[in-house]
This record gives structure tokens, C-alpha cells and sequence, in this order.
């Protein structure tokens, strides 16, 4: 699931370099192309998450729905991705929208792809270069089918046993503020887990052992059934990562609260 700097230069000089995806994104920030721009790890593609790693928005179905697969096998094509391509995807802020880029691409049936731990803070921190720009890649030839990991639908969410595990930040989930979806709160009975706390302050994941404690003290269980979601489905991505990385598995809740509080007959809570 992870890749370090150390390892990712070697891989890159190897004779099957992996596609490299910069997923610069961040809530508010809608300059993400522009910061990609101004200095990337060579050879890095950028992608664009709400045009590319989305569905176009509504009220329906949230602000991220998934892509059409035949959209991000066509996307992942623009990428440089072919069937046999490793891929390794990263952020400037530990990961939390590149993680969007690689649950996708596991959904789509893509396995050997990787998130740089740290992103490309660890890789100006081991002082290496940047490149300015863009990168146009030769088009790829990837197939992708749909399918691959388990995904939670709106009616599902309002009827499970499952646990829910709420990205957010704890803030947004008590509904002490929101800054972007219709309604503050959360939905009744999830527990809020933030993405941010299964980072260390290098932005790198926690180890393995710290992660599963972490969980464990949220009342997750080894045989526990567990959906992710967070405002629109990106962060909850990482959530699922960091429960894998934790040796457990998860349902990715796309629609997430972006979806939930746009219908006025699904309940909240607060606090």
C-alpha cells in the first residue's frame, strides 16, 4: 500500500518505473493544478480530483459521487497507465486526497498501486528535486472494471450493523461548524475517527501496531464490519487505507455526509 522515498527513486530508475500521480487537492483550495505547477516530483502526472476521481455533483448523490469506470479507465489512460503499470500516487498533505487516486484505481481492478508515505514532503525532505510545470505523458492502455472493493450505498448506511466510522474533523462531526454541506452533524450512531489522527506530524502514517490500537480503542473489533465516509468521500478513503494498513477492512461510503444531509428525511445528530 506504501512506498518510501528511498524506495520510489529506486523504482524510478528501474526498467518498470511506476506513473506517478500528483493529486494536489484540498477543501477551499481549488488551486490545485497551479501548486502541482510550481514544483512536482519528476515526471509526475497531475490529476484533477473533482474532474477526474468524481462524478460531476449534486444533491443526490453528494459533492464526489464515483466516476463512470469507462471515465477513469479513460482518465487512467490520459495518465500513462497501462495494464501492467505500477502506480504511485501522493499529495502535499499526507495523503489525504491522493488516497482518493488509489482507492480508485484498486476498485477498478488495479493492484499494484502505492501511496508515497509522507508525499512529497518526505520527498523534499530527503532533498531531492522538484520539476516545474507539466507533464504529458504518452497514452496508456489500462483496462479497469469496476467492483474490486466493497462500496456502501446511501440505503445501506441508514440500515446496517455495521460500524460507522466518521472522517471528518471532530468539529464538523459534532456539528459545531460546516462549512460546505447543507446540514451540520452526523449520521446517528457513527463515531468520529478524523483521518488527520492516523498521520504522525511527519505526515507519514502511523505503524501498523499504533493504528490498530488507535481503532481498537474506538470500539473496532477484528471481526467488526466497518463503512467509511466523511463530507464527499475522499477522506474516507484514507480511513479505509489506514484500516487496511491496521489489518482490517472497510466499506467506502461515496455519497458520505455531502449526500446524507442534502435529504431532509435522513437524520441527524449532534455533539
Amino acid at each position: 500500500m506504501l512506498i518510501s522515498v528511498d524506495e520510489l527513486t529506486e523504482a524510478m530508475l528501474s526498467d518498470r518505473p511506476p506513473v506517478i500521480l500528483d493529486v494536489r487537492w484540498q477543501l477551499g483550495d481549488s488551486h490545485g493544478h497551479e501548486h502541482y505547477r510550481d514544483g512536482h516530483i519528476p515526471g509526475a502526472v497531475y490529476v484533477d480530483l473533482d474532474r477526474e476521481l468524481a462524478a460531476p455533483p449534486s444533491p443526490e448523490d453528494g459533492r464526489h459521487p464515483l466516476p463512470d469506470i469507462a471515465d477513469l479507465q479513460a482518465a487512467a489512460r490520459r495518465w500513462g497507465i497501462d495494464d501492467s503499470s505500477p502506480v504511485v500516487v501522493y499529495d502535499d498533505i499526507g495523503n489525504l486526497a491522493s488516497a482518493r487516486a488509489w482507492w480508485l484505481l484498486r476498485w477498478g481492478g488495479r493492484h499494484d498501486v502505492r501511496m508515497l508515505d509522507g508525499g512529497l514532503g518526505a520527498w523534499r525532505a530527503a532533498g531531492l528535486r522538484v520539476s516545474a510545470g507539466d507533464t504529458t505523458p504518452r497514452a496508456g492502455s489500462v483496462t479497469l472494471d469496476a467492483g474490486h472493493l466493497p462500496v456502501a450505498e446511501i440505503d445501506d448506511v441508514a440500515t446496517t450493523s455495521a460500524i460507522l466510522v466518521d472522517a471528518r474533523a471532530a468539529e464538523r462531526y459534532r456539528g459545531e461548524v460546516e462549512p460546505v454541506d447543507p446540514r451540520a452533524g452526523h449520521i446517528p450512531g457513527a463515531i468520529s475517527a478524523p483521518t488527520a489522527a492516523n498521520l504522525g506530524p511527519d505526515g507519514r502514517f502511523l505503524p501498523a501496531e499504533e493504528l490498530r490500537e488507535r481503532f481498537v480503542a474506538l470500539g473496532i473489533g477484528d471481526d467488526d464490519e466497518v463503512i467509511t465516509y466523511c463530507g464527499s468521500g475522499v477522506n474516507a478513503a484514507h480511513a479505509v487505507a489506514a484500516l487496511q494498513i491496521a489489518g482490517r477492512s472497510a466499506a467506502l461510503y461515496p455519497g458520505s455526509w455531502s449526500q446524507w444531509s442534502a435529504n431532509p428525511s435522513r437524520p441527524a445528530e449532534t455533539g
